[in-house]
């Protein structure tokens, strides 16, 4: 796409007159704005008045040389500086190093030609505009993802207690608080619990979307026993798994490893992939939950092993993603939101852990997640 260069600025830095006169009779014709320098402290003085938007640099120049010049200009206006092209005799490679090293992004050899001159600067202010305008599409893409995290943090925040109380009252009237229910209210109370606790799960679960992306997932590490805090897990999950005939044995090896972690995260981690294990397992397998630890690493971590079809091929890249579903389903009607494997990848990142998850020869998935025994 063809830019509008009219009006753009170049600043001249020489301090032989016949080069400036050469490159403004050039460069005028294009309809750029010129300003000049004869020397490298007046250069930087006319670059903070001028702010151009590209810069042609003398390199042999008394004083402060082509070089200097360009680092100094470096380090004042870091990422903001506008793209340096020194203009020299030189073709010397171990120059253009140098060059390079200073941080200019191409030479112009002289004697100057007037095209090449001209297609040389078009060709670097255009990868200006196009950096300038990647710079404003991330900054607006920024705004406006805050701003969705503001708004999911608000709304599910708002809805979570009007749900929690349907649940609650749909619990109330299951247990005959306000008399026995014949057999088709109970049905229908039992869908309204179901339902509702599916949308707090999901509400929840936005919620920790909108708190971990807007970067205010704070850890408060404590030492904890992993075994300990995994075994609590399997001893939950183990009462909704049978209601499938499912079971969940815990493998700990002998190791009881104490980390700095922040416990209530990684028990949402581990109750995550248990509770997936279980979804996606047949009813009546045997799913198994193990300590592991990489001595040489200091790292320490677990793995669950289910029952179920593994990872579909092609399908990998979905599985950490938010709302990354994958083509299998649950094999109880359980409901998934796509965002709890997202979720656990964000907690065991923020802890400096790894997470991963590999197809077994023998069927099923194993899902690994290792952290360091230190911060």
């Amino acid at each position: 796409m063809p830019f509008d260069l009219r009006q753009r600025k170049i600043l001249i830095v020489d301090d032989d007159r016949l080069n400036v006169r050469i490159l403004g009779g050039i460069l005028r014709g294009e309809g750029y704005l010129l300003a000049d320098a004869d020397s490298g402290e007046t250069a930087l003085a006319t670059y903070a008045r001028f702010l151009p938007d590209l810069v042609l640099l003398d390199v042999m120049m008394p004083g402060v040389d082509g070089f200097e010049t360009c680092r100094l200009l470096r380090q004042t206006y870091g990422e903001t500086c506008a793209p340096v092209i020194f203009i020299t005799a030189k073709s010397e490679s171990d120059a253009v190093v140098q060059g390079l090293a200073a941080g200019c992004v191409d030479y112009l050899p002289k004697p100057f030609k007037g095209k090449e001159v001209i297609a040389r600067i078009r060709s670097h202010l255009q990868n200006r505009i196009l950096s300038e305008q990647r710079k404003q599409l991330v900054e607006q893409l920024s705004k406006a993802n805050a701003a969705k995290n503001r708004f999911l943090g608000m709304a599910a925040h708002d809805l979570r207690n009007p749900l929690a109380s349907i649940r609650g009252l749909a619990e109330f009237l299951r247990e005959g608080a306000v008399g026995p229910l014949a057999k088709e209210q109970i049905e229908l109370v039992n869908i309204i619990h179901a339902a509702s606790q599916s949308m707090l799960d999901l509400v929840n679960e936005l919620l920790d979307v909108a708190t971990i992306e807007a970067g205010e997932l704070k850890l408060h590490r404590q030492p904890h026993n992993l075994a300990d805090l995994i075994a609590k897990s399997v001893a939950m999950t183990n009462i909704e798994a049978a209601k499938k005939q499912t079971h969940v044995t815990l493998e700990t090896g002998g190791l009881a490893p104490v980390i700095l972690i922040d416990a209530a995260k990684i028990r949402q981690v581990i109750d995550n992939l248990l509770s997936n294990a279980v979804k996606y397992s047949p009813p009546g397998s045997a799913i198994t939950a193990t300590i592991q630890a990489d001595p040489g690493k200091g790292t320490y971590g677990f793995a669950v092993q289910d029952r179920g079809p593994g990872i579909p091929e092609g399908e990998r890249d979905k599985l950490f993603k938010d709302f990354g579903r994958l083509s299998v389903q649950p094999t109880g009607g359980e409901k998934s939101t796509g965002l709890g494997l997202a979720i656990c990848r964000k907690i065991v990142e923020a802890h400096g852990g790894t997470i991963s998850a590999e197809n077994l020869p023998q069927g099923g998935c194993e899902f690994r997640v290792f952290l360091s025994a230190s911060p």
